[in-house]
């Protein structure tokens, strides 16, 4: 059998990961490959039936340097791959279920205060065409927390402007709908008026999606982060910015601002309450921040005695 078609067939098919993180598992299972029959510790990978070698790996990889993080996610694919082959009766036991890795530091988010982001909608000059749709982007990425392929997927069929929703497909084809605040509905209307209709016709193709290039063909991952550049230089920035720091900013506001945890992780498209619970930790960061710079019996404010 060749394992390796055999867990990236499961990893599309069951569990539907994207194309990077197929790849990073597969190669995971490559090294670990490597590993055993270099060191001639098993024959292949339905040899390694002995706890003692997923220690020795674990050890192996912390001598070579392996950050805490590339450590955590070789011995997670290692984990998934041998409880497929325990799941489908080819080996008996997962030597890698039990064993404990090292923990990684908790990163909080980056993200950006609400003043920040509104010098990025100020430094915007929508009296031109791509000014106008990089407007939009910017709000459709703060005002709905989208990835960025989420944005760049966007199809005009997805608009319900009438029922202030629009329709998000989601990673691991979740699909969920979001509402539209009033200003964004008005400005997604105009964009359909105004603005798209003289993109499409710089391209010959028809193009659905609703977000389109200069050309008038569609967006990619890298022009959306062309955009964000061109933004930012436009408000006299220097810090880098990305749709996901954009999307932390989205999580963090709402909650600063009184959201309830479960409704965030909705608009998100979290399948679990743990993903989106870093955002809890940024938000009373900013809560204890405020409280100490605005309460006049803080360490900042208070007078010598």
């Amino acid at each position: 059998m060749d394992y390796f078609v055999y867990f990236e067939n499961y990893l599309k098919t069951i569990k539907d990961y994207s194309n990077h993180t197929i790849i990073n598992y597969l190669k995971d299972l490559e090294d670990f490959n490597n590993f055993i029959i270099g060191n001639e510790l098993a024959s292949g990978l339905n040899g390694a039936n002995r706890p003692r070698l997923a220690r020795h790996y674990l050890a192996y990889l912390e001598e070579e340097n392996y950050s805490k993080k590339s450590i955590a996610r070789k011995i997670s694919s290692l984990r998934t791959f041998y409880s497929l082959l325990v799941r489908d009766n080819i080996i008996e036991v997962n030597i890698f279920e039990n064993l404990e890795t090292p923990k990684i530091p908790k990163r909080l988010p980056k993200v950006l205060t609400e003043n920040e982001i509104s010098y990025l909608f100020k430094g915007i000059d929508t009296n031109t065409l791509l000014g106008k749709r990089n407007y939009l982007i910017l709000e459709l990425l703060f005002s709905l927390g989208l990835r960025s392929s989420e944005l760049t997927n966007l199809e005009v069929k997805d608009l319900y402007l009438n029922r202030e929703q629009i329709l998000i497909h989601g990673k691991g084809s979740k699909d969920r709908y979001l509402p539209l605040h009033k200003n964004l509905i008005n400005q997604i209307s105009d964009y359909l008026t105004n603005v798209r209709p003289k993109l499409v016709s710089k391209s010959d193709s028809n193009n659905e999606k609703l977000i389109l290039n200069y050309k008038g063909e569609n967006l990619t991952n890298r022009g959306l982060r062309t955009i964000l550049e061109k933004i930012l230089s436009d408000a006299n920035e220097t810090y880098n910015i990305s749709p996901h720091m954009l999307r932390h900013s989205f999580a963090t506001t709402l909650l600063n601002n009184g959201a309830d945890l479960r409704v965030v992780q909705e608009l998100l498209g979290h399948s679990h309450l743990k993903s989106t619970q870093i955002y809890t930790e940024v938000s009373n960061k900013t809560l204890i921040d405020k409280y100490n710079k605005l309460h006049p019996r803080g360490d900042n404010n208070e007078e010598d005695r």
